[in-house]
């Protein structure tokens, strides 16, 4: 009988992965024996595995290369990193080794763009994009860096109020976009974004606003899709309003040559995630080159914003099993040492699902089970009733204790939870791990941070 938890995994989905291996009963991450991680740093603990970052960049620019050339697209593809999807500077310094460019979304992410620059890491010819609904601040800090020299930025216009504020700070010619308010999908309480100007608007915009103006150059249509890239009807609606918008645009501005299809490409959620990459580039671009040819138009330069494609895969979060409480004849509990609400706040907060596996003891039965967190809050808790499977983990086993990894959890996650901050019943903020490869593509571990200490939140709280 195979009621072992490997043959659950074996048989349900196929196995190994290009991730993921066992080998003697534990589990391989990107070759990586996570118990030799536990064992050196305890748990909870985060890690970020930066190599992944540098594949997904290079995956992307393949993709979109390679459907460009099929085409024989003239356009221009640019890869964009959206900061705010992780703003750590082992991030940043990762993703700009592979030549890409950034996407802003505030004030303070205006500071990090210098700072890069100082160091070296960027240059004033990279493009910045800058996104959001722009308070006095960012728009300040914008027109500084214009100032300054930076020939690229491109203040995109998420509103009609923002030209006049920018148009006062600056008195050098400027490239600019304009961002469209899409559609959203059926399923959203409401029909249009609350980001960008309407579909209608656009034109009427431009040319009241900025077809004039000495200060502005329009280079870019930001398009962008809550839910990401995705094989479906509504995707293909809402891409082809744009390029068709984008047409009449390009025929009374000159300047415009520039697409931005925010959204990004999906990462996985499961061993059973499935997503043709390729098969993706290739019918935005044909369907973007069709359109302009049909118009007689030049096809336009693709930006594209990942912010979650780009780190998301990087991350993995390790707990360790401290006990588990059977409730009633149903119910069993599995209690981490940590928070989902504090370290995976998207898995609470809206349901998001991420690849969760036992790190040891894959020789042992497996039972069926709830995991909850430390904190007091009744919505702590990782189960079967958010997500689409039931969670299966070894049988405890007290001489031996159990450790879980989830993963794929680095986009968002500190930020979304206040790192260094307070977090919910002062559960401390774990450590965090950074792994990169030597100069002989070995994996080599270094501590980034420690485990918050109740004297950092005392001194927050004003004690």
């Amino acid at each position: 009988m195979r009621d072992k938890y490997y043959d659950l995994i074996d048989q349900t989905f196929e196995w190994p992965t290009e991730e993921f291996d066992v080998e003697d009963q534990n589990l391989f991450w990107h070759g990586i024996d996570l118990m030799d991680i536990i064992k050196q740093y305890g748990t909870p603990l985060k890690i970020s595995y930066l190599p992944k970052i540098t594949e997904n960049i290079q995956k992307a620019r393949r993709v979109f290369n390679v459907a460009m050339a099929k085409a024989d697209y003239k356009g221009k593809y640019h890869y964009c990193y959206c900061t705010k999807s992780s703003h750590f500077s082992f991030v940043l310094e990762t993703a700009l080794k592979s030549d890409i460019h950034l996407e802003t979304s505030s004030a303070f992410d205006i500071n990090i763009i210098e700072s890069l620059f100082e160091s070296g890491q960027i240059s004033k010819d990279q493009f910045v994009v800058c996104n959001g609904f722009k308070r006095a601040q960012y728009i300040e800090n914008i027109a500084r860096l214009i100032k300054t020299g930076f020939k690229n930025v491109i203040p995109v216009f998420d509103n009609m109020v923002e030209v006049d504020a920018l148009s006062e700070l600056i008195n050098t010619p400027t490239k600019i976009g304009i961002r469209i308010a899409s559609e959203e999908e059926p399923k959203f309480e409401f029909y249009t974004s609350r980001l960008g100007i309407g579909y209608k608007d656009i034109i009427p915009f431009y040319e009241k606003k900025i077809k004039e103006n000495k200060n502005f150059e329009l280079k870019m249509l930001h398009f962008f899709i809550n839910t990401g890239i995705k094989d479906s009807a509504y995707y293909w609606s809402e891409l082809l309003k744009c390029v068709n918008l984008y047409v009449r645009l390009k025929k009374i501005c000159p300047s415009l040559d520039s697409l931005n299809i925010g959204g990004g490409f999906p990462i996985k959620n499961s061993l059973g995630f499935d997503y043709d990459y390729e098969y993706m580039a290739q019918e935005i671009i044909a369907q973007i080159k069709t359109t302009c040819e049909r118009a007689g138009i030049p096809e336009p330069d693709i930006f594209t914003e990942f912010g979650s494609y780009t780190v998301g895969e990087s991350g993995a979060t390790l707990y360790s099993i401290m006990g588990q409480k059977k409730q009633n004849d149903r119910e069993t509990w599995n209690m981490i040492d940590g928070s989902f609400m504090t370290t995976l706040p998207d898995a609470w907060a809206i349901n998001k699902r991420f690849i969760m596996l036992a790190i040891n003891n894959w020789d042992s039965p497996y039972e069926r089970v709830l995991l909850g967190g430390l904190t007091c809050d009744s919505d702590d808790y990782y189960n079967s009733e958010q997500h689409v499977n039931a969670i299966y983990l070894p049988k405890i086993r007290p001489e031996n204790p159990q450790y879980i990894g989830f993963f794929n959890t680095g986009a968002y996650q500190e930020s979304l939870s206040g790192y260094g901050g307070i977090q919910h019943c002062l559960i401390p903020q774990p450590k965090h791990v950074v792994i990169e490869l030597d100069a002989d593509g070995e994996p080599k571990t270094r501590l980034f941070a420690k485990e918050q200490s109740h004297k950092s939140m005392m001194k927050i709280l004003g004690y």
